[in-house]
């Protein structure tokens, strides 16, 4: 899978950019057996989702293509959410801390991921972004992977839901083109609906019609970040999951998944 993309071509860096700079770096992984990636993967992805939801943080994993508007729909759902919810975001490129920058000026915590020539996050990334962020101060963390309708879809990084964006300038087939990430969500978001007023060859009718093929019963919404009206249904439906999440949270965890002493060692401080 990652052979044919060209993610595991190999060279250059995985950074986790912090506040203060450069936090953690290593050089990208190339392991030859796709069992041994996901395996590890899915090891680590449920370490991640076992330390989140002992604290009942909400970890919601945004996919979409390039410029879909992930980050103008965190900058809104911040705006909307963010003066009764603490939310940190941690954010996936393969370069530049652009949108990290867009985030922390709204106020809120955000990490940089920056991935090389990876074309997505993995659950070994996000748990060095975990170590640059307060856990003790966030009840729900977004994270927004690397623009792609490929490959962030066979990554588990200890979310616990994923939320797909599908702008209205892409083209309404797109869920039968690629419906492994259209699969795997848990919500469809329709990005930039305000462009619905000059558009015609959209059809969020038929967007749904084709997300419905895939025998998924994810919600679907219309949604603009340019129209803070029309977050209601999205913020309602953060907050349920979070009221979920935190109602399990007093719950036991796996008793065969550790937490890293690191972890271990702040939620003990």
């Amino acid at each position: 899978m990652c052979e044919d993309c060209g993610c595991a071509a190999g060279g250059g860096l995985v950074r986790v950019h912090g506040e203060k700079g450069v936090v953690a770096a290593r050089p990208a992984r190339k392991v030859e057996v796709l069992a041994d990636i996901l395996g590890e993967n899915d090891r680590i992805a449920a370490h991640n989702r076992a330390h989140l939801s002992a604290r009942g943080i909400l970890a919601v994993n945004l996919m979409s293509s390039p410029g879909s508007g992930k980050t103008s729909l965190l900058e809104a759902t911040i705006d909307s959410l963010g003066h009764h919810c603490r939310i940190a975001v941690i954010e996936g490129d393969l370069e530049t801390e652009n949108d990290a920058r867009r985030i922390r000026a709204k106020g809120v915590p955000a990490v940089q991921i920056t991935t090389g020539q990876t074309c997505h996050l993995d659950a070994a990334m996000v748990h060095e972004a975990l170590h640059a962020l307060d856990l003790s101060a966030i009840d729900i963390l977004f994270i927004e992977n690397v623009g792609n309708l490929v490959c962030p879809a066979g990554f588990d990084l200890g979310q616990h839901a994923n939320v797909t964006l599908l702008s209205v300038t892409e083209g309404d087939d797109k869920p039968a083109k690629y419906p492994v990430i259209f699969r795997a969500a848990d919500l469809v978001l329709l990005s930039k609906c305000d462009l619905l007023d000059v558009l015609d060859d959209f059809s969020p009718e038929a967007a749904e019609r084709h997300v419905r093929a895939l025998a998924i019963p994810a919600g679907i919404m219309c949604v603009s970040a340019r129209r803070p009206q029309t977050l209601a249904s999205w913020i309602a439906w953060l907050e349920a999951r979070l009221a979920e999440c935190r109602s399990k949270a007093g719950e036991p965890t796996n008793s065969r998944i550790r937490i890293h002493p690191h972890l271990e060692a702040e939620e003990h401080a």
